[in-house]
């Protein structure tokens, strides 16, 4: 059953979501950047889906005024590191140290544009013909600002991940992951791509975004694909290798699903001292405030994690109940539950020993923030302590600042990825504001 109000006439649903908030105020909660909000909640303690109505709340981007800037703990000191650019996404640091960014953002057409100006969607994020180019960067004397900056590749489809391995650079596009030839050191690319997998493109909302990293070995890669609706409305055979963890050979053959029921599983990274892969996933909307949590999760080979059918193991989706209970049987409940629908899209544990020792091989994540519920949430990059390979207290706010102002839903910017860079200062990308974070520890 279909939550959507989907082809009853577009000027129907442009009417539905123009009147979802009812005209009522706001009712806040606790403020996003508290550490007050709720982490890791166990599976028993879920609110029963509708316990609050399903809200349209879309944030307004402000940007960054003067030298405003996103907010560290104490001990830490952010800056700048690139902006101008196009919805930068991801960032992904070569073994020598340049830095790639992918800058990408999803293609609309003519209708669904009319329908984000009048919800408010579109002022929630950028609206300009998306660059489909990766831009590359380099700081020679290691200031924290870079001091070459390249158009390394362009004309691509939608790309997201990159990756480089054995003197190849793969960029996952939403469609395909392509494989180029690849000399350290190198500022532009001018070889044809190679398509090596093909990807169902596309998807609900922002999951046309597709990650890709390596195994430890690098004998295998891991290929993140999200659903391609909310909760399968088009049925299951429009979901073919979607809300999966596909795992492929470098030249890739051999393709397979390693984890199902992922339904948008974007950042992906192995901790620290074990050999488990990790990741965050944005869960279904449209259930209320509190439903269901996003979460960060080890994924194991095989397993299933719930989507369409149910969320946190055996919690059935209310508009496919009894559809395939052999499958809500074996799902898995998630390791950690992260704020309902704050949009948790970039992972990284942290492997440098730049920061303080309490940050080291624990988890960051970058949340890129809410739209379904009638306060926000994300809007931040939080950080999980790890013991063991395993969580080991609740998650804590670590670059915030985002918000503008919680009553109105101005928000600065929007983070997505979190990574490191090769003198262990952490690299966000903001792609509301078109701008790269970085953030050093104070020597």
């Amino acid at each position: 059953m279909e939550r959507l109000l989907l082809s009853a006439g577009f000027m129907a649903l442009i009417t539905v979501l123009n009147g979802c908030n009812g005209g009522k105020p706001k009712t806040l909660h606790k403020a996003a950047d508290s550490l007050e909000i709720i982490n890791n909640t166990p599976p028993d303690s879920l609110p029963a889906p509708g316990a609050t109505p399903s809200v349209t709340n879309f944030s307004h981007v402000i940007g960054w005024k003067d030298d405003s800037k996103p907010i560290a703990p104490e001990g830490f000191v952010v800056n700048k590191f690139a902006d101008g650019l196009k919805n930068p996404r991801w960032i992904y640091v070569a073994p020598n140290g340049d830095i790639f960014v992918s800058e990408a953002h999803a293609i609309k057409r003519f209708s669904q544009e009319v329908i984000n100006s009048v919800s408010g969607k579109s002022k929630s994020e950028n609206n300009s013909i998306t660059a489909n180019r990766i831009t590359m960067f380099r700081d020679t004397n290691q200031d924290g600002v870079p001091d070459e900056r390249h158009v390394f590749l362009e004309k691509l489809n939608q790309p997201m991940g990159m990756l480089i391995l054995n003197d190849k650079f793969y960029v996952a596009n939403t469609d395909a992951l392509v494989q180029y030839p690849y000399t350290a050191g190198m500022t532009e690319m001018k070889a044809e791509g190679k398509k090596i997998l093909d990807l169902p493109a596309g998807g609900y909302n922002n999951h046309w975004a597709r990650n890709v990293i390596r195994s430890e070995d690098g004998t295998k890669l891991y290929v993140s694909v999200g659903s391609g609706t909310n909760a399968a409305e088009h049925g299951m055979e429009n979901e073919k290798n979607r809300a999966n963890i596909l795992e492929v050979n470098p030249d890739g053959t051999g393709v397979r699903v390693y984890a199902s029921g992922l339904r948008n599983p974007v950042g992906m990274d192995w901790a620290p001292g074990t050999h488990t892969l990790w990741t965050v996933v944005n869960e279904r909307d449209q259930l209320g405030n509190d439903l269901v949590p996003d979460y960060f999760t080890s994924v194991k080979d095989g397993a299933f994690y719930g989507w369409p059918y149910s969320y946190f193991g055996q919690h059935e989706d209310p508009g496919l109940k009894g559809q395939a209970p052999e499958l809500v049987k074996s799902a898995l409940v998630p390791d950690f539950a992260l704020m309902a629908h704050s949009a948790s899209l970039g992972l990284h544990f942290y492997k440098g020993t730049a920061f303080p020792e309490k940050y080291r091989n624990g988890a960051f994540i970058g949340q890129h923030g809410s739209w379904n519920r009638d306060y926000l949430s994300g809007y931040k990059v939080i950080y999980v302590p790890f013991k063991d390979g395993k969580p080991a207290g609740k998650a804590e706010d670590f670059l915030t600042g985002f918000i503008a102002n919680e009553v109105k839903s101005e928000v600065h910017g929007r983070p997505v990825c979190v990574t490191m860079a090769k003198d262990g200062a952490l690299l966000v990308s903001d792609d509301a504001s078109n701008t790269i974070w970085r953030v050093a520890a104070k020597k």
